[in-house]
């Protein structure tokens, strides 16, 4: 994802954070001689892509609301080992790996019945994963406990 950082932006005096979010623009990916081609884009934009769209952004917002509850997650885990703790971080680092390893399907995988048996073994592996946490939880001393056994190795 590239984004340009507007220089006039940054040498103003007040204003925004740099690098805050009103001061990225996407960079062109064509310059079109014929500018009135471009009074027609918006009209031909369906209302599916504007749900798409609005679906992609809570997905995005979903993974970095995620990746920074993982943040808070291990220090806390930490300080105050549990089983609450144990089962919100099995939940949380198999979402965190379903997601990632999703991204990776996505760019890496091409063709309708590849990107499909992919997405299938990557949910059975997910599902594998969150159900493998969950049994180490329960019928051993679950994760914080074994991370803090292979610390006082």
């Amino acid at each position: 994802m590239a984004a340009l950082v507007r220089v006039g932006a940054l040498c103003r005096g007040g204003g925004a954070f740099p690098l805050s979010k009103s001061m990225l623009i996407r960079p062109a990916a064509f310059f079109p001689q014929d500018r009135t081609s471009l009074q027609a884009l918006p009209s031909q934009v369906s209302q599916n892509r504007h749900a798409s769209s609005k679906a992609a952004s809570l997905h995005w917002t979903g993974e970095r609301a995620v990746s920074v509850a993982l943040l808070g997650l291990l220090p806390a885990a930490y300080f105050y080992p549990g089983a609450a703790m144990d089962y919100s971080l099995a939940a949380a680092l198999a979402l965190h790996g379903h997601w990632g390893l999703g991204q990776v399907v996505t760019d890496y995988v091409h063709g309708d019945a590849k990107v499909k048996l992919a997405n299938t073994g990557l949910l059975a592996l997910s599902s594998l994963t969150f159900a493998g946490l969950c049994y180490f939880n329960y019928h051993d001393v679950g994760i914080c406990k074994a991370v803090a056994m292979l610390w006082s190795l």
